[in-house]
């Protein structure tokens, strides 16, 4: 298991962050389905944003405090394409937003890619 981030990520449209923080937290449909909740580190956020989300200019990334989550967080394989050996974090759990430090939005390049993340520049909860 790698050493604990000083933040961990998900993403999420801006409408299902509305609605988490209308609930007190989110439940996306891998909860339900899978049992966990996709986390990523900054670094490898971009891999699964261009998996599963490519193109989409609605999304938004939650920089989550590890420290505020009271759930489980396991650190996980992803898929076959991701580089050998690395894993993700996946929250057994509900992501409560007294956990989310911030969020901005995660919008692709001009051809739909996702990039790395920079530096943080993120606008206030």
């Amino acid at each position: 298991m790698p050493s604990q981030p000083v933040a961990l990520v998900h993403l999420c449209s801006a409408d299902e962050w509305n609605t988490a923080r209308a609930a007190g937290e989110h439940r996306p449909a891998s909860l339900e389905i899978s049992g966990f909740v996709h986390l990523s580190t900054p670094e490898q956020v971009h891999l699964p944003a261009n998996r599963l989300y490519g193109g989409r200019t609605d999304l938004v990334l939650l920089r989550i405090d590890p420290a505020r989550l009271s759930s489980p967080i396991r650190w996980e394989p992803g898929v076959p394409a991701d580089p050998m050996g690395m894993e993700f974090p996946h929250l057994y759990g509900p992501l409560p937003i007294t956990a989310v430090i911030s969020v901005t939005s995660y919008r692709p390049d001009a051809d739909g890619r996702f990039a790395p993340l920079g530096p943080p520049d993120a606008s206030p909860v």
